[in-house]
């Protein structure tokens, strides 16, 4: 069975790539879809998101059956077109059930064949968000657990710049 993990991926965490991980040992075929626009703030377009996700994905060494690409619109629109019905999310706290929990209901209202699993992450990453990492990465503290060397690299020289 095929499944899609959705997100803006801005950047990639250690908690995605657990998510990532964990999913591909159960399903057949993982593809990370990648939104090309969110009405969060993203830092990353979206070029260079789909290629730290697939550097982060080859540095830890995820299987082969992960595939990365992005994707503009709506979730079910995209999922559609590409002969998905089932999607992955990460639930790391009561703020996102709630976010994930009204997500669903619409998506059910619009496309009741497409359904969605929720994972929690491993414990040592429940607190780990892009918008953290974001915030660490800004005020130069050490992002040796949170995110692969690629991204690292791609966040240091982000925050150099800007």
């Amino acid at each position: 069975m095929k499944v899609v993990y959705p997100g803006t991926f801005d950047p990639v965490t250690a908690g995605h790539l657990d998510i990532i991980r964990r999913t591909a040992g159960i399903f057949e075929e993982l593809e990370v879809a990648v939104v090309d626009q969110s009405s969060k703030s993203i830092e990353f377009d979206t070029e260079t998101r789909v290629e730290l996700v697939k550097s982060a994905i080859i540095e830890e060494g995820i299987k082969e059956n992960v595939n990365v690409c992005s994707f503009d619109g709506m979730l079910i629109d995209y999922m559609h077109q590409q002969g998905y019905l089932l999607f992955i999310r990460g639930l790391r706290a009561n703020s996102d059930f709630e976010y994930e929990f009204q997500m669903q209901l619409m998506n059910r209202r619009l496309a009741p064949e497409i359904t969605g699993i929720y994972m929690m992450p491993s414990e040592h990453n429940m607190y780990l968000s892009s918008t953290v990492v974001k915030e660490v990465a800004r005020f130069g503290g050490s992002l040796d657990t949170l995110v692969t060397p690629s991204v690292k690299k791609a966040l240091e020289d982000y925050y150099r710049r800007n």
